[in-house]
């Protein structure tokens, strides 16, 4: 009895309460506690182990490596909209003052579905300098455009520059050899091999 005695006093001494109302505190405390938690966190919830996002479980990472970029060489506005991620196998190309970049690696971004989808497989030289998304302005006429959209798209050039590999060069329609005048070459070219091992 002299350890309940005492402890009875310790209570009394040092909170000022009666050991009764030093109990009923204390309850009340533990009821509030236990109140405000479980407004936020089921006392289920908070047992169970954490979850872990199925992304990042190692059975469902990517296999395959990123891929290599292709070089295009020289291509024409016609041929670069074959590359507007329409076809899952090629790349995702998007041109900036002549200059074509692959921007597979944004897929989320220029990819089908995507925030910027319309500028994938195009010039977008003018669209970016004006900040703008409609169609007829996406295209690489840079006439009439001021020194501050000069900047803006150089901006833009920088960006791509640095986040993503050039794959090749944009070429004017009219200078673009066509298939037929290039079979009608190499046929000339072999004919004068011909000439000329007789």
């Amino acid at each position: 009895m002299g350890l309940y005695t005492s402890v009875m006093e310790e209570i009394a001494f040092y909170t000022g309460l009666s050991p009764a109302a030093f109990f009923t505190v204390l309850a009340m405390m533990v009821v509030v506690y236990r109140t405000v938690s479980a407004m936020f966190v089921s006392p289920e919830d908070y047992n169970k182990p954490p979850v872990v996002s199925a992304r990042t479980h190692p059975q469902f990472e990517d296999p395959e490596p990123p891929r290599q970029p292709v070089q295009l060489g020289q291509v024409t506005d016609r041929e670069l909209l074959a590359y507007d991620g329409s076809d899952p196998n090629k790349p995702l190309l998007m041109a900036i003052r002549g200059q074509i970049f692959d921007v597979s690696t944004g897929r989320n971004f220029y990819g089908p579905g995507g925030p910027y989808a319309m500028f994938a497989g195009k010039e977008c030289s003018r669209a970016l300098a004006l900040l703008s998304f409609k169609p007829e302005e996406i295209n690489g006429d840079l006439e009439g455009l001021g020194e501050s959209e000069f900047t803006i798209l150089e901006d833009w050039e920088f960006k791509f520059i640095e986040k993503y590999p050039k794959v090749g060069l944009l070429i004017p329609e009219e200078r673009a050899p066509k298939k037929e005048e290039q079979v009608q070459d190499s046929l000339e070219n072999s004919n004068e091999y011909k000439d000329e091992t007789k």
